[in-house]
């Protein structure tokens, strides 16, 4: 028993061309604030825990600039704290705030993109984020459907029919992790990240729900990101990534689970403050 997969590179010739584009969103009021001053936070935890290693050496090393390894190694520290820490802000909690502030921005536009140009597939991470957007099409009178993952297999499959072949329901909210692979919804060529994934990987699965062999259409995934916050060095991460994982996927190199979005955004933030206090 087994499976015959074609490489993407050779099917690249069957499909139409496909983008990216990124839609700032600036992330207004209270919550806005709150978000900003959260970062600011972590940012002054970081610089603090990477001065006390730097007090506690016992060598006399001295750096004239900012310690890279021991930016790393704080950084590392900080990401294993994150697993373990029921409380406190971190890029977990952050990320998930920050998905909620632009939940309502990007089904505003996802409404609007929907009158524009037909169907469109709306993907969120969070069950909260998808339940603002579903709010936010009612009220609109949008006809919609939904995958995720509490959901029945029936459930499912209805809820796929009624995108592909009612040209009525114009939207599909999805859950990346439940609907990010095994679906074919190439009935529509536009679709609406309102949250990052973790790695390019999950983001190109999202988007390879209508990017694949039978698709007419050029092909727009519109991420929507919350400009000045981690947000977009989030996906700045990920796009720097995206080479390895096309090599992956095509079978020419593999990646181990070690590219650490996580710890790297966390490394952008300390040398980012470190850097910001004159270097030191």
């Amino acid at each position: 028993m087994g499976i015959v997969r074609r490489k993407k590179i050779d099917v690249a010739a069957d499909i139409p061309a496909r983008r990216v584009a990124d839609l700032p969103v600036e992330l207004e009021g209270a919550e806005g604030r709150s978000i900003r001053d959260a970062e600011r936070e972590l940012s002054r935890r970081l610089v603090k825990r990477y001065d006390g290693a730097l007090e506690a050496r016992t060598t006399n090393v001295v750096f004239d600039g900012i310690d890279t390894d021991l930016v790393r190694r704080v950084a590392k520290w900080e990401r294993e704290d994150m697993e373990s820490a029921k409380d406190g802000e971190n890029v977990f909690s952050m990320m998930r705030r920050i998905g909620q502030a632009k939940a309502g921005l990007a089904a505003d536009y996802t409404a609007q993109l929907a009158r524009n140009v037909g169907k469109v597939v709306f993907f969120a991470k969070h069950i909260d984020v998808m339940d603002e957007a579903r709010a936010s099409f009612t009220k609109r009178g949008i006809n919609f459907v939904s995958i995720r993952g509490d959901q029945t297999a029936k459930a499912r499959a209805a809820a796929i029919e009624s995108f592909t072949n009612d040209p009525e329901t114009s939207i599909i909210v999805c859950s990346l992790t439940a609907a990010g692979v095994g679906l074919n919804l190439r009935v529509a060529s536009n679709m609406v990240l309102a949250e990052l994934s973790w790695t390019d990987a999950e983001q190109t699965r999202a988007i390879d729900r209508i990017h694949r062999i039978g698709q007419s259409e050029p092909v727009t995934a519109r991420r929507i990101i919350a400009a000045q916050t981690i947000d977009s060095k989030i996906a700045e991460l990920i796009d720097s990534k995206a080479g390895l994982a096309a090599r992956a996927l095509d079978g020419a190199d593999e990646i181990a689970s070690s590219v650490d979005v996580q710890l790297e955004a966390l490394v952008g933030l300390l040398t980012d403050a470190l850097e910001a206090r004159g270097g030191r």
